[in-house]
């Protein structure tokens, strides 16, 4: 295991003058530079990006999601960006986003605008308007017949930028993002060492207010207050009590009243910290717990942490998927599965980034048969799951792949159930 270095750790989330904390201009100037290697590793001389995380990565901007193609942004060989964007936000990030110095309004001709439209003749307008405005600036900018990358394969716009001139490579545009995210930088390895440490200001609020006669919306709400008040994004989670913890509650958290001898999970997955996303489980009981809890408590650690243990850089994840539970630790015969890949989401290992899901997936269903092989700077979220009677255990750790191990980034105790 990695052991941290001397006053390693989260540091406070504010600017301040007196010490080095995340460095956001690095962090965006490091992310365009590896983009930039990538394109060039993969033979484009620019990348249209419409993938919310992949312009984040590339410019800075917080995008909030949504339709999708109301935003898109043009990364040059060159280093030059063009980002395009509705009105209201064009105009503030000219404000307010100094690093970035030719900004657009964008012609929104994908996604919810020309879908609402209700005229075929609009869409078509939308689309090659769109079109036009990313073939003039690459022309703009000296890239006639240029090899652009999409990170979207929709045919229409493929269809427009070859009509134009452009040789279009969507597959090497979604590798070349795919290679530059996967290996996290030291800066946005801090932004989920931030994010795990407010997911714990939310476990301490959930163990606070936690007690027979609230409901699971009622404690999730103090938790989710948590969060927001130590600046997170929380756009993902839920918390589940009793039965509704074996297996996952499909509806997430309801209004049940906790009851004494509850077992409650909380899954603090895709709360953001600059876009950073956690993935982070832990499981309380409410009063003391009983054997079978402990139990299942201790399994869902020990198959945790067989599966920590074994990740390292050159390790290839068909060789870490092997400590996760075999066919009767994953109660198959409960689940009427006879294959590892109908048990998607109980016993996993999966990158985490600007989105909850990247670059590596460890799991039974797919590593033994299409391995990758792990490298330093890969950061993840590795969870598990166990039953104790007719309720259940989940158990899940954030790390990274440091030269001598995994760093395990989540702090929240995990050798005894927190009871309360």
């Amino acid at each position: 295991m990695y052991e941290r270095s001397f006053m390693e750790g989260t540091r406070g989330t504010m600017a301040v003058d007196w010490e080095e904390r995340i460095d956001v201009k690095r962090m965006r100037t490091e992310r365009r530079d590896r983009a930039l290697e990538q394109m060039d590793e993969h033979g484009l001389d620019a990348m249209v990006l419409f993938d919310d995380p992949n312009v984040r990565y590339v410019t800075g901007l917080a995008m909030t999601g949504g339709s999708g193609a109301d935003h898109y942004t043009l990364l040059l060989e060159d280093g030059h960006i063009v980002h395009w964007d509705t009105a209201d936000h064009a105009s503030n990030q000219r404000f307010n986003c100094p690093w970035l110095d030719d900004i657009r309004y964008a012609c929104p001709g994908l996604g919810n605008v020309p879908r609402a439209s209700g005229s075929d003749s609009a869409r078509r307008f939308l689309i090659d308007t769109m079109v036009d405005t990313v073939a003039d600036a690459l022309e703009e900018y000296g890239y006639a017949s240029a090899t652009v990358g999409t990170d979207i394969g929709d045919q229409q716009l493929i269809e427009g930028l070859t009509g134009r001139g452009f040789e279009v490579d969507t597959a090497a545009c979604r590798a070349a993002m795919e290679a530059a995210r996967k290996v996290k930088t030291r800066d946005e390895i801090e932004c989920l060492r931030m994010v795990a440490a407010i997911c714990e200001a939310g476990f301490q609020r959930i163990s606070d207010t936690l007690s027979p006669g609230r409901t699971e919306n009622e404690v999730w709400g103090a938790a989710v207050e948590e969060l927001w008040r130590h600046g997170a994004m929380v756009q993902g989670g839920y918390l589940t009590s009793g039965p509704n913890t074996w297996p996952k509650h499909q509806a997430n958290s309801t209004d049940r009243i906790i009851r004494p001898g509850d077992l409650v999970y909380a899954d603090f997955y895709n709360i953001g910290y600059l876009g950073y996303r956690s993935c982070y489980y832990r499981t309380f009981a409410v009063g003391e717990p009983t054997d079978a809890q402990r139990e299942a408590h201790r399994r869902a650690v020990d198959d945790l942490y067989e599966v920590i243990d074994r990740i390292k850089p050159g390790v290839t994840t068909d060789e870490v998927a092997e400590g996760f539970p075999d066919t009767a630790g994953e109660h198959m015969d409960w689940y009427g599965a006879d294959k590892f890949w109908q048990m998607t989401t109980n016993h996993w290992a999966h990158g985490l980034g600007l989105q909850l899901y990247e670059v590596p997936l460890i799991w039974r269903g797919i590593s033994s048969d299409h391995p990758i092989e792990l490298e330093e700077g890969m950061t993840m979220a590795v969870e598990t799951q166990r039953p104790a009677d007719r309720q259940g255990v989940r158990v899940e750790e954030m790390i990274v792949v440091r030269e001598s191990g995994a760093e395990v980034l989540s702090q929240w105790p995990i050798d005894e159930i927190t009871a309360v």
